[in-house]
């Protein structure tokens, strides 16, 4: 890199000692690489997999068990590579971890947790095709939409395994399948059978079929749609959920395989995956509650310590495709007068919406379940509506990018959540605004946590002018929204497929049924989007063949066709040209980020696709880029064991929706109110009175502020939340400053970093980006710092000198640095050596206690040492650390104050040892065939 300035500077007098000590314990261990490339450790068999594959550093630092399965997969299919390393390597541990039975009698499962793209569906039909030569006939195989069973019979042709028929849950009647695959999806485990006899549901017709003591593979593919089996706050856990735990408890014999990418988002979610024995009997969680409260009380570390606990015990991999040659970018799209005009237009009339809805409740006397609920169905809309008008303001700049796109021999690959847009009106409307009523017929589960399910039909009992003002004020609001809707863009998703050409040149992957096209004479129609030698059930498919086969360079995604689709520029087929991935609106959770991610980046592909991110530049449209964020956050730390393993996708810094936030909204909302004094001054280019007025929203709840912003004035909304950011940003300084934020997993840097104080001291800055002003700083006592420091936050506290006056400076605090801390250096005592503690801040070497290997099998006692030292509020740490002769360790950090009571509790009883050598020896006794290959393998 060339150097555009090295100069030595010298700290200005006057900033606080206290502050510069807590600085530099925030900066002492820093963010390292996130990735590492994957190679198998214990296996060596099979070849190379044909894309670069790469696993979180933290993981990697991790070995899983020695291998002591014998695979029967016949050579050829590994010869061949019809099956790589990494494949391969996944079903031997799959097969070795069914070997082995939970405490309670339940044979053990696997958590495969491969990235989109990397080739789950081999691996799976690799595990039924091993258990199938070993005489398990059967296997149950569970997903998302019925179009994967046709990929699930290639992935078994493709490995050699054609013999094995794969026969569709909803095309048997009765039970006259003998052997193979039954492939269903998760919403027929728990429908209804139509072909009568004996079995009324499904559920029953595969448990008959399975017989008593099957001892089969069942796959739950693409696992995270079992998510909501616990039940969050009022919510219940749904039937799809306690059905996938039913089917277990029922057949605790099976080899039951968990796979996907996204499979553990938030350690919630993971209350379906009973057989991996992290809790229950045994283990320190006797219920699955029990594990999240301890998970959730400790922060992400304690997420990052499940991810690798599980990789450490056999019973979990997880790798992606590298993302070396993929570009992200997030582009801000800036907002036009006339849609400005309209979009305060439309914030009059929910602003009047809202008012009459609270007056008509009142008038109508209704009850608190039916006021819940009407509010309930009212903020759902509202939500829904400013959603699609923020999508609307960006179709221009896309229809732009991919026709630029297209023209530079790149095709274009545009993805919504849903395909359509809100109902507005409940009649139909010449214009396709907002109105028109083109929406994805897909299952959504995008509705807010404001949303609140029906109860039971109440009614009340009103006067007949009540009834009549009630139905005037309807009638006023319906003519309001007829005049506003002359204003109103058309629908996105028809405007989108219009401008770039029509139906003839677009691809539409979507679960609609029809759509409105322009004609000719300039009117417009709606059409059904069936084909006359296509039927709407392959309709998708043959769109997503048309795409590439190169016959149409734009394909147009939603939900419905999210899961599943490979769209990347295989090297098998005909269109190889770079695809470049739009995100028109981001999706509402990591499950669908990811899986929209997979689409386009898969293994054998000729190039990496280009990540283009729209943003427009309403504030409130921030809310959805957050809860992306922090779900993809969540992912990486549990799918990954490091939550930083999404950040590379950029939208880290849209996080807002986190205990920092929480407590920012608290400060902005009681300080609008006068309740409290201002953190941050407000916007300096803020027209009016910027604390005039209340927001009537619920303190802490940041989802449901960020969501109502969205109904405020363009430059309100946009000052808000400009406010509500900037006390964010001294909310989390702060709490670097009190040794409170938790910023994941850290690796230990050979360079440590600065104490400055009212004495002067020396640093080195070194420009590395003229553009934007960043420097990079040298320390006496720490080297080489982990963070670019912007030209003006130095001016500030230092000036510019020559190296003669720098150099003393910077030998003192060198020197003192080998032994004597920064509050002795500065203040001549410090107050932890004082009472006899040591102090190690500032020094240019320091001690760490990290607790190494099966943490979350000794959780219990590590909480009590903790709770009772460092009290209950403090994170845990995961750190990376390299030794001086190479060795890797990965573990906790413990406090200098917990390391003698929590050595003298695991020295005096490891029982989690003990139970593992009994275990073992136990499964050497049930399984002598297995382990005789130990050696051989």
């Amino acid at each position: 890199m060339k150097v555009r300035s090295f100069s030595p500077t010298l700290k200005l007098p006057g900033m606080k000692e206290e502050e510069e000590a807590e600085e530099e314990e925030d900066e002492e261990l820093g963010h390292a690489e996130t990735y590492a490339e994957y190679m198998p450790m214990k296996l060596r068999i099979g070849l190379r997999h044909p894309d670069p594959v790469v696993e979180t550093s933290s993981l990697s630092s991790v070995k899983p068990p020695n291998v002591w399965y014998r695979m029967s997969i016949p050579e050829e299919t590994v010869d061949r590579g019809w099956l790589s390393a990494l494949q391969l390597e996944a079903i031997t541990y799959a097969a070795q971890q069914h070997e082995t039975f939970l405490p309670n009698g339940d044979r053990a499962s696997y958590l495969i947790g491969d990235g989109a793209g990397v080739g789950k569906g081999r691996t799976i039909a690799g595990i039924i095709y091993e258990n199938y030569l070993l005489g398990r006939k059967r296997s149950l195989w569970f997903s998302v939409s019925n179009d994967l069973k046709y990929d699930a019979e290639r992935d078994l042709k493709d490995i050699g395994a054609k013999n094995i028929q794969v026969h569709s849950l909803n095309k048997v009647r009765g039970c006259p399948v003998k052997k193979g695959v039954i492939f269903a999806t998760y919403s027929s485990l728990i429908g209804e059978s139509q072909s009568g006899g004996k079995y009324k549901t499904r559920f029953k017709q595969l448990l008959h079929w399975c017989g008593e003591d099957f001892d089969g593979v069942i796959v739950y593919d693409e696992c995270h749609k079992a998510k909501n089996v616990c039940p969050i706050g009022s919510s219940k856990p749904t039937k799809t959920g306690l059905a996938v735990l039913e089917l277990q408890n029922k057949l605790p014999k099976a080899r039951v395989v968990y796979a996907s990418a996204t499979g553990a988002s938030e350690p919630r979610n993971m209350a379906y995956m009973n057989r991996l024995g992290i809790w229950g009997e045994g283990t320190p969680f006797r219920e699955f509650s029990n594990f999240i409260q301890a998970v959730e009380r400790r922060g992400v570390g304690a997420m990052e310590i499940v991810a690798m606990d599980m990789k450490l015990r056999g019973m979990y991999i997880a790798r992606q495709l590298s993302f070396t040659g993929v570009t992200f970018k997030i582009e801000e799209v800036p907002l036009t007068t006339h849609y400005i005009k309209m979009y305060n237009k439309s914030v009059r009339l929910w602003v009047a919406a809202r008012e009459k809805f609270q007056a008509a409740a009142n008038l109508m006397e209704a009850e608190q379940r039916m006021k819940k609920s009407m509010w309930g169905q009212f903020w759902s809309a509202h939500q829904r509506f400013f959603k699609y008008l923020c999508i609307a303001s960006k179709v221009r700049r896309v229809v732009q990018l991919a026709r630029e796109e297209v023209k530079n021999g790149k095709c274009v690959v545009i993805v919504f959540t849903q395909a359509g847009s809100p109902l507005v009106l409940n009649r139909k409307r010449k214009s396709g605004g907002l109105s028109g009523s083109s929406s994805d017929d897909s299952e959504s589960e995008e509705s807010d946590k404001d949303d609140a399910e029906s109860d039971d039909n109440d009614s009340c009992m009103t006067s007949q002018d009540a009834v009549e003002d009630a139905q005037q004020m309807k009638r006023d609001l319906l003519d309001q929204l007829e005049k506003l809707a002359q204003d109103l863009p058309p629908n996105t998703l028809d405007e989108l497929i219009d401008e770039l050409g029509g139906p003839d040149n677009v691809a539409e992957m979507t679960g609609r049924k029809g759509r409105v096209v322009s004609n000719d004479d300039g009117s417009i129609s709606y059409e059904s989007r069936s084909e006359l030698d296509v039927p709407v059930e392959i309709l998708n498919l043959t769109e997503k063949q048309r795409f590439m086969d190169g016959e149409k360079n734009i394909a147009i995604i939603s939900e419905a066709a999210s899961s599943g689709i490979s769209l990347q520029a295989d090297r098998r087929v005909k269109n190889q040209r770079r695809r470049v991935h739009m995100t028109l609106e981001l999706p509402w959770s990591a499950d669908r980020a990811i899986q929209q991610f997979g689409r386009t980046h898969r293994s054998n592909q000729v190039t990496a696709p280009e990540y283009v991110f729209l943003i427009s530049e309403l504030a409130g449209e921030q809310r959805f880029a957050s809860i992306v964020a922090k779900r993809l956050e969540s992912l990486g730390a549990l799918t990954h064991g490091d939550r930083r393993a999404t950040e590379t996708r950029d939208l880290s810094r849209f996080n807002f929706d986190n205990k920092y936030g929480r407590n920012a909204l608290e400060i902005v909302m009681k300080s609008i109110v006068n309740l409290d004094s201002p953190l941050v001054n407000p916007p300096s280019d803020f027209e009016g009175d910027f604390y005039k007025g209340i927001l009537s929203l619920d303190k802490g709840e940041t989802g449901k502020f960020l969501n109502r912003i969205l109904g405020m004035a363009v430059q309100e909304q946009n000052a808000l939340f400009q406010y509500f950011s900037d006390t964010l940003a001294a909310v989390i300084q702060n709490a670097k400053k009190n040794g409170r934020y938790d910023m994941g997993i850290l690796e230990h840097c050979k360079t440590k970093k600065l104490i400055r104080n009212n004495k002067k001291t020396a640093i080195l800055v070194q420009e590395v980006n003229s553009k934007k002003r960043l420097f990079l700083v040298y320390r006496p006592n720490t080297g080489k710092q982990l963070k670019l420091e912007a030209y003006a936050d130095i001016k500030k506290k230092c000036k510019k000198v020559l190296s003669d006056d720098a150099k003393q400076h910077w030998i003192d605090q060198y020197k003192s640095s080998a032994e004597i801390c920064a509050h002795a250096y500065w203040r001549g005592n410090c107050k932890k050596a004082s009472v006899g503690l040591q102090c190690e801040v500032g020094l240019r070497c320091r001690t760490y206690y990290v607790l190494c290997g099966s943490v979350l099998s000794v959780w219990t006692k590590v909480e009590g040492v903790l709770a009772s030292v460092s009290g209950t509020n403090v994170k845990m740490q995961i750190v990376r650390l390299r030794t001086e002769d190479g060795q890797r360790i990965v573990g906790l950090i413990i406090p200098a104050n917990c390391v003698s009571p929590l050595t003298n509790i695991l020295s005096s009883s490891d029982q989690s040892q003990q139970l593992a050598v009994q275990q073992q020896q136990k499964w050497q006794q049930l399984h002598p065939q297995s382990l005789s290959h130990v050696h051989n393998t």
